[in-house]
């Protein structure tokens, strides 16, 4: 099976609060290039892995990680909303791929995803229905978080149920790398936030509109050195982008919860969502990463990263 990897950062205050000039320009070379390359791959089928930031998932019911059959974008932060092309047979083989290889995954038949999904595919297809693709959520938000072995267990089982489609597939993975946005925590959360967390009522216009302003100030103050968030972490985020390049994806076992959050940040556990798709282009034989670009952006509250990658001894 031919198989690539684009690993992608996302903020939802992309066009909204932007670094200079010169450093737009770098980030936009480098997502040209990771453009051209998945054109280079043309993907038949792309996998992409990205959180959620309780628009789809809520305390309810909020497993590890799911896999979508059915998918619709809410639309926050200016991003596409509407249905996602999943291609749902490929989604169903993968999915019982997955259990028949003794890793316990949630199906969802009609997820509910937002920019975490959605922009990714906006920046490298120029829409979210051009690309069969399968989602799948990766929690890196909501607390209590499992150990990194399953997760890298989930992108292994994935890569191997992939294999046996012969398509061309992309793993596409949407997040980090440290940053610590102004999300909610429902331990100690006021009454009707805590609600809101657990029962997932959908905002009106209004609230959406409010609490999106919150996070554009949050980048505002940030960028001022005005915020106690957790600073961007230039050298936690290259060793994070060593270990995928190194290939020792083992070593990732080893990383705890709390050293993950202390060193990145309250959401710096986005970061499995590059875990599980480098673990699936793994379980596909030894790869090679092709291009890596990192620029700490406070304006996004990112340390910002997009990789590309492939199976040794492939032309592309």
């Amino acid at each position: 099976m031919p198989a690539a990897l684009v690993g992608l950062s996302h903020s939802p205050l992309i066009g909204k609060k932007d670094p200079g000039p010169e450093v737009l320009a770098r980030i936009g070379a480098a997502v040209d290039g990771a453009r051209a390359f998945v054109r280079d791959f043309d993907p038949e089928l792309v996998v992409l892995y990205a959180p959620d930031h309780y628009n789809g998932f809520f305390y309810k019911e909020m497993p590890p990680f799911c896999l979508a059959t059915a998918a619709n974008a809410v639309g926050d932060f200016g991003s596409l909303s509407g249905p996602l092309s999943v291609d749902a047979d490929a989604a169903k083989s993968l999915a019982q791929g997955v259990l028949d290889r003794g890793i316990d995954l949630t199906v969802s038949a009609r997820m509910t995803v937002d920019h975490g999904f959605v922009q990714p595919l906006e920046v490298l297809f120029d829409g979210i229905d051009r690309v069969p693709v399968v989602p799948v959520f990766v929690n890196g938000v909501a607390t209590p978080l499992g150990p990194l072995a399953r997760i890298r267990a989930l992108g292994a089982a994935v890569g191997e149920a992939a294999a046996a489609l012969d398509r061309r597939v992309l793993f596409l993975a949407s997040g980090g790398l440290s940053h610590d946005p102004p999300v909610p925590v429902l331990d100690g959360a006021p009454p009707r936030v805590a609600d809101a967390l657990i029962e997932g009522h959908p905002p009106t216009p209004e609230q959406r509109a409010k609490g999106e302003q919150r996070v554009v100030q949050a980048g505002r103050d940030y960028a001022a050195g005005s915020s106690t968030m957790i600073p961007i972490n230039p050298g936690w985020d290259n060793l994070v982008l060593d270990t995928f390049a190194s290939g020792s994806l083992s070593e990732i076992d080893d990383w705890t919860v709390e050293w993950m959050g202390a060193e990145g940040g309250g959401s710096a556990h986005e970061v499995r969502t590059w875990i599980a798709a480098y673990a699936s282009l793994a379980a596909t034989g030894p790869y090679r990463v092709t291009s890596r670009f990192y620029e700490p952006v406070p304006e996004w509250i990112a340390g910002f990263a997009v990789t590309t990658a492939h199976p040794e001894g492939s032309d592309r």
